[in-house]
């Protein structure tokens, strides 16, 4: 599983060039943009480890910079039992 996560570390070297929700899905192909309907923010799920994995975060663009908020991180069979919009593992 680290070993997972340390490859799509390296791949967020984009990160700091990133200002919409569209890049990010553009430069991770592997990943997903979700509306969340309640709240009108979205979340983009992330395809770790060939799909063995998922992590969802948040996000927010400030200057020259996103941030992703980590709201979800387990396998594909663990992801398949949660809400993407309600799911917060680490509040």
């Amino acid at each position: 599983m680290l070993k997972a996560f340390e490859d799509f570390r390296r791949r967020l070297k984009y990160a700091n060039s990133w200002s919409t929700p569209h890049e990010i899905i553009t430069t991770n192909p592997n990943s997903d943009l979700v509306t969340c309907r309640k709240t009108g923010r979205s979340r983009i799920v992330f395809n770790v480890g060939h799909n063995k994995y998922r992590m969802i975060c948040g996000y927010q663009f400030q200057p020259r910079q996103c941030i992703l908020f980590i709201k979800f991180v387990g396998t594909h069979k663990e992801y398949d039992k949660i809400g993407v919009c309600e799911v917060d593992m680490f509040k």
